[in-house]
């Protein structure tokens, strides 16, 4: 399978909204340079309409990482444009007339070059006709409305920090939303809030109702909350370890003074959650009926259903165990699902019939039969802890002299996935065994195994990747000659640290790497700007241990071959990462290579960059082993 069709051709689908019986998704295309439209179907079975074709990009850049790029309520649509970053309108006409014929309508102006905004994750207020999201401008987050008729954004709540995932009680008279303050991050302690709206749309008894502030004794974190149809709210909360299902009876009548009554509707050690870096996360919706949601056990997605009381849970049998994004309506469910032999797409499902059906957002590129499947790898990581991982073996079966390709996933809070994954087919069909680690750290194994890496940043998740690479090794199923270690981010940094720090590993790959956590410090990305705090210590007490942490200081640690690859866009995690730590390891006469992307900036989205990526990474690994 050529690295094209890997990394380079296959559209992906992102955030499906029913309403009215309508679907609509994001479709992101490579092909396109990475451009992300808008897609409607009217009816099941009918062909889909590009909503939004041509220019239109829908994408959001709130706290770098965007997500909830539009809202549709009835017959309104209004979403983000990634070429002025305002708010558009377009009405919605009915299945005879196509939505492309119909043209948007600009709601705010261009902001002020030297005070950029930006606008995401809003919901459409029918009652009051405008929309209500969020705006982030001059380093604040601002929960806003802004008339479907056009005009300026009215502020509605300042929030102490960051804020999002709003939701509308039916009949809009009660708002819910999600809070956090640095330097926690939302996966680490966040509060829900709830408010009155009055006759003239402004919030009134305005309070937290679950989760924890910065300053409380417990670290509670709060996940979607989701408003049932008699007024009842649902959250998931992680009080328990585990992000589980509540509800909040009669939340729209909840008195100012009445402290909240949460019942756990579902307690077990799965998670109905995942960490909030980008806004329209969804693991449960409603579908008229029951709650329809997605756990998260061992590593993989399942999905069930329970009453709006509790349990019990009733699962619903279906092949696949990469789920996200749920939305339901009148008995029916969709949802973005994946398997090992089965590329992402749009699940649709009937929630009574269990009757279902799969539209891959592109053609399997490969035969079923030479897919290499996802072997569970539970391993002695660090302290001797159980950790997880994923093992792919190579086409033709695991022998002791098989190269291994090591993955570190970013975040670090990420999670490795069994959705099939063609860019490690992509290894696997030329020899190589692959293993996707979920160091200590990872999401969807608790919030214990999340804080492994509290404070220890660098030191586990080097740890476990290594010992993932020892079992395999000591398993028979990996050559310790010919060990690779690959990732982005955050696993850029894991990468390095690895190879400063560890000698299980002969060549190394890193995309827009963090090669020194202290050079982060003076990165103005709000969102992440006191996340090193947790990960390694609060600044400046722990200079020492920043120092001691970077792979920049420790360069002369690295003695086997690294190549990089980095967007000049980058507002993460800036290019210069790359190249200061390319110009330390080339003075000492060490082989790198440098590949910089103009237009790309943390994630790669035009096609022919992500295929340059994926070829010269294997390329520049076979050459080291002379394979």
């Amino acid at each position: 399978m050529p690295a094209e069709v890997a990394v380079g051709r296959a559209a992906s689908v992102a955030e499906p909204l029913l309403n009215k019986g309508r679907l609509f998704w994001l479709e992101q295309r490579p092909s396109e340079r990475g451009r992300t439209t808008l897609m409607r179907r009217d009816r099941p079975g009918e062909a889909a309409v590009d909503v939004t074709p041509g220019p239109w990009n829908l994408r959001t850049r709130v706290h770098g990482y965007g997500g909830g790029a539009y809202a549709v309520a009835g017959d309104q649509l209004v979403f983000v444009d990634d070429g002025d970053r305002c708010l558009w309108q377009l009405g919605l006409a009915g299945a005879e007339a196509p939505p492309a014929a119909v043209a948007p309508r600009r709601l705010t102006t261009p902001p002020d070059p030297a005070r950029p905004r930006a606008f995401a994750d809003g919901l459409i207020d029918r009652p009051r006709q405008r929309w209500i999201g969020v705006m982030e401008q001059d380093g604040i987050d601002r929960l806003v409305a802004v008339p479907l008729a056009g005009g300026e954004p009215e502020l509605l709540l300042q929030p102490a920090d960051f804020c999002g995932y709003a939701v509308l009680a039916p009949g809009g008279s009660h708002l819910a939303w999600v809070e956090w303050q640095q330097p926690f991050m939302p996966w680490e302690r966040s509060q829900l809030w709830l408010a009155a709206i009055d006759a003239a749309g402004q919030l009134q008894q305005v309070r937290p109702i679950a989760g924890s502030a910065a300053a409380d004794p417990q670290a509670i974190s709060v996940f979607q909350p989701l408003w049932l149809d008699d007024g009842s709210l649902v959250v998931a909360n992680d009080r328990s370890g585990w992000w589980n299902l509540e509800r909040l009876a009669d939340a729209a009548l909840l008195g100012a003074d009445t402290p909240p009554a949460w019942q756990p509707l579902l307690p077990m050690e799965a998670e109905f959650g995942g960490p909030q870096w980008v806004y329209g996360l969804r693991t449960h919706a409603w579908d008229g009926q029951r709650l329809v949601a997605a756990a998260c056990r061992q590593g993989r997605w399942e999905l069930g259903r329970l009453s709006r009381t509790g349990g019990p849970w009733e699962p619903i049998p279906l092949p696949f165990d990469d789920l996200a994004a749920l939305t339901a309506e009148d008995g029916r469910l969709v949802a973005v699902a994946a398997a090992p032999a089965i590329g992402q797409g749009l699940l649709e499902l009937d929630t009574a019939s269990g009757r279902w059906q799969h539209t891959p957002a592109a053609p399997l590129p490969l035969a079923a039969a030479s897919i290499s499947r996802p072997e569970v790898l539970w391993f002695d990581g660090h302290g001797g802890r159980p950790t997880h991982a994923w093992f792919y073996p190579p086409r033709g079966g695991s022998r002791a002299d098989a190269p291994l390709l090591v993955k570190g996933h970013s975040g670090p809070t990420a999670m490795a996935g069994t959705g099939l994954n063609l860019a490690i087919q992509f290894c696997t069909s030329r020899g190589w065994g692959v293993v996707d680690v979920n160091y200590g750290g990872s999401s969807g194994f608790g919030r214990a195994y999340r804080e492994r890496l509290d404070g220890q940043w660098g030191v586990v998740d080097v740890a476990d990747c290594a010992a993932a690479a020892r079992a395999l090794v000591a398993m028979g199923r990996a050559d310790p000659a010919r060990v690779a270690f690959e990732g982005g981010s955050a696993g850029g940094f894991t990468v390095l640290a690895a190879l400063c720090f560890t000698e299980v590993f002969g060549a190394g790959a890193c995309r827009y790497p963090v090669t020194d956590p202290e050079a982060l410090l003076a990165v103005e990305h709000r969102f992440e700007a006191s996340y090193t705090e947790t990960l390694i210590g609060p600044w400046p007490q722990a200079r020492s241990v920043y120092e001691a942490r970077s792979p920049l200081r420790h360069a002369q640690g690295i003695t086997v071959p690294v190549i990089f690859f980095h967007g000049l866009d980058d507002q993460v995690v800036p290019a210069r990462q790359s190249e200061r730590m390319v110009e330390a390891l080339r003075s000492r006469g060490l082989e790198t290579e440098l590949h910089l992307f103009a237009g790309e900036g943390h994630g790669f989205r035009d096609s022919a960059v992500r295929t340059t990526v994926l070829e010269a990474t294997e390329a520049f690994f076979r050459r080291q082993f002379r394979l």
